[in-house]
């Protein structure tokens, strides 16, 4: 296998970009995998309280897809360096495909992300029913507000129908002792903000981090599909 004398200087070119293209995939996919999987051992607590799977779905399928894009640079690499056309087409098609699933998955994401904050808000409200007779339900819901630093869904009083209000609400003072806030609750002794708020922002910033890495990988891959088509074309 190789060029034609007419296009070596070129195809030496295109060879040589779709090394570098695959090198930015690589630790692009890379950064996705590590944010990806951040996200889902940092924030794990919540699951409980969610009632959607659609962002943590959406985390495991970017996680899934990020070890496949660090492959699939590895095999371009080799289908460049070796400068085999079935390897380059194989590429070429795989590349096209992960390209069109994270297009896919962006759009959804952004399409039912109200609806996915309508659902948390009722879902975390027919959870405090839960509190204190589900042990799942009562970790969930005292990790949320104490590392939130939140309390209640939308504010404080959404505890008023179910009982006192958790222990977990209460100020943190240091050295984790609180403030008493279960008595006389007031803005001064509890956290003021709803957990809704709180984790929703988390899942805002998150996937904004996450999704713009994936969006430069993206516009990387594509790149790499173009450089590998021109070298298939140019492999005699």
């Amino acid at each position: 296998m190789g060029f034609s004398s007419r296009m070596d200087c070129c195809g030496q070119f295109v060879k040589y970009s779709l090394f570098v293209s695959n090198f930015v995939i690589f630790v692009g996919g890379a950064t996705v995998f590590c944010l990806s999987l951040w996200t889902l051992v940092d924030r794990s607590f919540m699951n409980e309280l969610l009632g959607t799977n659609l962002f943590s779905g959406a985390v495991y399928v970017l996680l899934v897809t990020s070890v496949a894009i660090c492959l699939l640079s590895f095999l371009g690499c080799v289908g460049a360096g070796k400068e085999v056309k079935c390897l380059l087409l194989t590429y070429f098609i795989m590349v096209a495909l992960v390209f069109v699933t994270m297009l896919i998955g962006g759009i959804l994401g952004y399409v039912f992300r109200e609806r996915v904050q309508q659902t948390m808000r009722q879902e975390m409200r027919s959870s405090m029913a839960l509190y204190g007779s589900r042990r799942d339900i009562t970790i969930a819901w005292d990790q949320t507000q104490e590392r939130l630093q939140c309390c209640g869904v939308d504010t404080w009083h959404d505890w008023n129908r179910f009982g006192p209000i958790p222990e977990s609400c209460c100020q943190e003072i240091f050295g984790g002792q609180r403030k008493e806030c279960t008595i006389f609750p007031t803005i001064t002794n509890l956290y003021n903000q709803g957990c809704l708020y709180v984790t929703s922002n988390f899942i805002r910033d998150h996937a904004a981090v996450i999704g713009g890495t994936s969006i430069g990988v993206a516009i990387v891959m594509i790149f790499g599909m173009i450089f590998s088509c021109l070298l298939f074309n140019m492999i005699e």
